[in-house]
């Protein structure tokens, strides 16, 4: 999922899913619309609303709903909080928590350390391009110097 959202704004929130669609991979079930509503229930209840009209946190589910509508191995995620307010970042990581719960594979690019480090298993810490640190998120918080040097602001 792209970090910019890039939601059909002209299509609704069902033609939006539509668009994603896949079946499931080696006959597994696929994503559904009615599975999405129960996941993400602000967007069952907007599905006849147009995309463009949705807050960027309605967006920003649409967008995670229509990637999830292609039944994917790996869920990639860039930013997905950027720009998003408080109460809706929480909504999300949520979510998201609930995906991993059930076992989706959740690969996050996130500047936001607190959503990162509640979300993710493993880190690895990038600056210019380079790998500066990698490890577990408990081993990430334990560091002092990789906390001072990146995670404190």
């Amino acid at each position: 999922m792209p970090e910019d959202r890039r939601v059909f704004a002209d299509l609704t929130v069902a033609e939006n899913l539509e668009v994603g669609r896949r079946p499931g991979r080696g006959g597994a079930a696929g994503w559904t619309h009615e599975r999405v509503y129960e996941f993400f229930p602000v967007l069952g209840e907007r599905r006849s609303q147009r995309g463009g009209t949705l807050s960027g946190g309605e967006q920003q589910m649409l967008a995670i709903a229509r990637t999830l509508m292609g039944s994917p191995e790996v869920l990639l995620l860039d930013e997905p909080s950027e720009g998003l307010a408080p109460v809706v970042v929480r909504t999300l990581l949520d979510r998201l928590l609930a995906l991993r719960a059930e076992g989706q594979t959740i690969l996050l690019s996130e500047q936001n350390v607190r959503f990162a480090t509640r979300l993710a298993d493993r880190a690895y810490v990038l600056e210019q391009g380079h790998v500066r640190y990698e490890g577990t998120i408990a081993e990430l918080l334990a560091d002092e110097q990789v906390r001072q040097a990146y995670l404190l602001a």
